[in-house]
């Protein structure tokens, strides 16, 4: 069972599509698996490099989840290990999605894994990936808080539709692979890619996709063969079944949702999952005429460069994701309006924080308090500037975004500038939630019932302060007791060594542009 799911428990169910049963999950074998247990936060030495960003919020919380979220009843989707349901943050009122897995249900080796893809799912910032806020226990327990997805599964829709036209089978695929690619850099491979896996944000037509279920995903080392059989039988790659294989076994998968969204059937089919596999092994499939004739030859060879048998000379996923059908078909219908795009990059030219604790809270404000439609057009501005596809906007896409309102020279000054002030992991591009923390309108983000909320979030005990031991538990860091008391001490205008509602607001409506 995976993190993410909107309204659905993992489960063996068999629905057909176009006559063919639902894939299901072969059994789960153990695996070596590095866990770097850093949903416990990452060690802080000094105030140069107290830097926080967005999956340092992702902390392991101890305590009744009843204390932060109205869980609502009833459930969204259950199985035999939990549930799945909406949920209401108290304070801001936002709606999530919280997964809630009865221990008692999980080996230790189950309860690692389920570390494991927190700890995997907390690290990754894309959009098309589901997005992990918290992750609590109590005796009974986990919880597991995500963003809450209501367009149902990818699954669903190609149930619908029968099977999808080469524009949106394209625009699809795009989000799929741009999400595969950004995991591949990342040397983060999923193993177990399928419609299934694939949420859609809303109902809407436009809808974004979010990748879900990172359970059996591993942090993978490029000069070692993975060995162990995860997956499912419909969209498991061959190499896979001979226990040999590397991050391309994903782009097989890819593939597979590609053929099937494109014909509502899959490339490898069978009575049962024995045949199926002894199909996949094989790795011949066709393309019959009855429903592939009016689909075009640059689909059909996309396929067969993402089904290639070989690992070793079958496409990257990024290969695939710019390949020139995807160009063709898949470009971006979504239109950038451009004073949002010029708002959006003179946001970004202008984003500071004078005081680390003012950077840190900002970076809290956004993730919590930033609701879907505050990001969207942000989004949109984001994926223009994307020029690769890959979910990061890199200092040549930045530049090149940046030369359309200044000339060169400027705008690589301007760029050199940006990096240093809003890369706050220092990877050397803008995640998207880094993008969205120095795009979003501040003056809607600052408002008084929004400071008012966060401030009752860091203050735990609500005596009217926040402590150093508040602070330590929000933001998930090691740090010295001397650094939190130097951190404050910038705020501190009456100097008693902790944090007032007034004092903070102070704090915060200085982080407003001049």
């Amino acid at each position: 069972m995976g993190c993410g799911a909107s309204h659905s428990v993992e489960t063996t169910n068999t629905t057909p599509i176009n006559g063919q049963a639902k894939s299901h999950l072969t059994p789960r074998t153990n695996e070596d698996m590095t866990t770097s247990n850093k949903i416990y936060g990452r060690e802080i030495k000094s105030k140069d490099d107290f830097k926080v960003s967005a999956i340092d919020l992702v902390s392991a919380k101890t305590g009744k989840i009843a204390m932060d979220y109205q869980l609502l009843s009833p459930p969204l989707g259950s199985g035999a290990f939990g549930e799945v349901r909406k949920a209401i943050h108290k304070l801001t009122k936002l709606e999530r999605a919280v997964k809630i897995i009865n221990k008692s249900s999980q080996s230790a080796e189950d309860q690692e894994r389920l570390i494991n893809e927190v700890d995997i799912l907390r690290k990754l910032d894309h959009p098309n990936i589901i997005k992990i806020y918290e992750f609590y226990q109590d005796s009974k327990f986990f919880y597991i808080v995500t963003e809450l997805c209501t367009g149902g599964e990818l699954f669903d829709k190609i149930t619908k539709l029968s099977h999808f036209d080469e524009n949106l089978a394209a625009e699809t695929m795009k989000q799929v692979l741009s999400a595969v690619v950004y995991c591949h850099k990342f040397k983060i491979v999923h193993r177990d890619l399928k419609p299934e896996n694939v949420l859609l944000e809303s109902e809407k037509e436009d809808s974004l996709l979010k990748v879900i279920d990172f359970g059996t995903s591993k942090e993978f080392n490029p000069n070692t063969k993975m060995t162990q059989k995860f997956g499912t039988p419909y969209y498991i790659a061959p190499e896979v079944l001979k226990r040999k294989y590397d991050e391309k076994c994903d782009v097989w998968s890819c593939g597979v949702i590609l053929y099937i969204v494109l014909c509502g059937y899959p490339p490898f089919n069978g009575a049962s999952d024995k045949i199926i596999m002894e199909k996949v092994a094989k790795g011949t499939f066709s393309f019959p005429a009855e429903e592939w004739s009016h689909i075009s030859d640059d689909a059909k060879r996309l396929i067969k460069r993402m089904l290639n048998y070989e690992p070793e000379t079958r496409c990257t996923a990024e290969e695939a994701l710019n390949d020139g059908w995807m160009k063709k078909y898949g470009a971006n219908s979504a239109k950038v309006e451009k004073p949002i795009a010029l708002r959006a990059l003179n946001n970004l030219r202008t984003f500071r924080a004078e005081r680390k604790l003012q950077e840190a809270t900002w970076v809290f404000l956004v993730s919590y308090f930033a609701t879907k439609e505050e990001k969207d057009e942000l989004l949109k501005t984001f994926r223009a500037l994307d020029l690769n596809g890959d979910g990061l906007l890199s200092r040549e896409e930045l530049i090149e975004g940046y030369k359309k309102i200044m000339n060169a020279a400027e705008a690589e000054a301007e760029v050199e500038k940006i990096l240093k002030t809003v890369d706050s992991n220092n990877s050397g591009h803008i995640d998207y939630s880094e993008w969205v923390t120095a795009t979003i309108n501040r003056q809607g983000l600052l408002s008084k019932q929004r400071l008012e909320a966060a401030f009752r979030m860091f203050d735990k005990d609500g005596n009217g302060f926040i402590s150093t031991e508040e602070l330590r538990s929000v933001f998930g860091q090691h740090v010295s007791g001397d650094l939190w008391k130097e951190l404050i001490k910038e705020v501190d205008d009456n100097g008693d060594g902790q944090i007032s509602l007034k004092e903070f607001k102070e704090m915060m409506m200085n982080a407003q542009p001049s």
